[in-house]
């Protein structure tokens, strides 16, 4: 049984997870700015490597639209401080080892018998509320997909 997945509009389910650095990262620490908020399967693996390091390169585009990246698998935080330092990445990475905010988000599921997060992005209003949702996302294209709606949402905004 799948969680359902929040809609845009609705507000996003609030959650404190540990970072890569052991930090404590709650969403309400972002209000009055956007959150890229992305669930990836596994630290590591080709698809989640690509999308991270996409993410990472963009890091100043995002900084432009005062929009924040926030990564979030079901590895432990010692596996993220790995993964984010052999790829140079400087955004956090949250651990939802206890998987209770992945299955919040409806982005959760079962591989071959072990639970994964499912490859899905929210991107999350300064209000802290849903303005889209992309679900079973391609890796490589993501990030420029999201800073064009950032672009279009901030002229539609001017």
């Amino acid at each position: 049984m799948h969680s359902p997945i929040p809609a845009a509009g609705e507000p996003a389910p609030e959650f404190v997870l540990p970072s890569q650095d052991g930090s404590a990262v709650s969403l309400t620490d972002f209000r009055g700015r956007w959150v890229v908020l992305y669930f990836y399967p596994k630290d590591n693996t080709p698809g989640c490597t690509l999308e991270a390091r996409n993410f990472e390169k963009d890091l100043s585009k995002y900084k432009q639209f005062n929009a924040v990246v926030l990564g979030v698998s079901l590895d432990s935080t010692g596996s993220h401080l790995s993964f984010s330092t052999k790829h140079g990445l400087t955004f956090k990475l949250l651990s939802d080892a206890g998987k209770k905010v992945a299955p919040q988000y409806g982005s959760m599921r079962s591989i071959l018998g072990f639970k994964v997060a499912t490859r899905n992005t929210f991107l999350i209003d300064p209000d802290g509320k849903i303005a889209h949702v992309w679900t079973g996302v391609e890796a490589a294209g993501h990030s420029k997909e999201i800073l064009a709606l950032l672009a279009e949402t901030k002229s539609l905004q001017d």
